[in-house]
């Protein structure tokens, strides 16, 4: 269908049943590319389907009336063809008038005339039809073209997308990744924290040593008084009472009478 010239109708016929369709097809079908076409270029070209799609369903009728005719008239020509043999018979033996019989073959010789006249309008209707049937492929071709050039673009596009997001989500996770890792070691702020736990730390551990150096005097004195306590407790544990109040009173003990 790229060359429309190749149609094969004749002049009359295109002006005839065609008109401006004629060279409306042909442009729409050599001007429309599937690959680049838009949406609108597609409308277009559904347009044009469904009008050429009409006249193809008119021709079809019109073909078959033109073959009806055809049929109806072959046999009405060979039918009165057979009578005539019996309607020779009749008006030699005088059971039909001459001028009837004249009428009669007026009548099949005006129907034999007209039958090539009938076969040419058949043919012409046949090659319409024909014609306008490789119009309505074509352009349902087209469209099918470029319905499957769209879903492809529109599935590169999904899978584009698909792709982009994807690339999108990995650079993001890059992203978060490489924030962690600074974090571990660059964080000016984590950098600071550990710094200031280790000056608390030490400055916890200076006024331990202070503690500690005022605490040893504490421990010995305490030390010192324990020992006496105990050497205290120890003298004085045997004595009796009246030892006690010698004690006490700074006297010596007297020696028993007994010693």
């Amino acid at each position: 269908m790229s060359n429309l010239n190749g149609w094969g109708l004749t002049a009359r016929l295109i002006s005839k049943h065609f008109g401006v369709l004629g060279d409306k097809v042909s442009e729409a079908i050599a001007n429309f590319d599937p690959e680049t076409a838009t949406e609108a270029d597609r409308d277009r070209l559904a347009d044009t389907l469904r009008e050429s799609a009409q006249k193809l369903a008119t021709a079809r009728a019109a073909f078959d009336k033109e073959h009806t005719d055809v049929v109806k008239l072959r046999e009405l020509i060979a039918n009165d063809e057979k009578a005539s043999g019996t309607l020779a018979e009749r008006l030699a033996s005088g059971q039909i008038s001459e001028a009837t019989v004249s009428l009669f073959c007026d009548e099949l010789e005006a129907n034999k005339s007209r039958l090539p006249l009938e076969l040419q309008e058949e043919i012409d209707a046949q090659e319409y039809m024909n014609e306008l049937q490789k119009i309505v492929d074509a352009l349902s071709k087209q469209l099918a073209d470029f319905d499957a050039a769209a879903k492809k673009a529109l599935q590169n596009l999904a899978s584009a997308k698909a792709q982009k997001d994807l690339q999108e989500l990995r650079v993001e996770r890059q992203g978060q990744l490489a924030n962690l890792s600074g974090m571990k070691g660059q964080s000016s702020a984590l950098n600071a924290l550990t710094r200031r736990a280790q000056t608390v730390s030490n400055e916890a551990a200076g006024m331990r040593i202070v503690a500690d150096i005022g605490q040893k005097p504490l421990d010995q004195a305490a030390e010192i008084e324990a020992i006496r306590k105990s050497v205290s407790q120890a003298d004085t544990a045997g004595e009796t009472t009246l030892q006690r109040l010698q004690r006490l009173s700074g006297k010596p003990a007297e020696v028993s009478a007994a010693a």
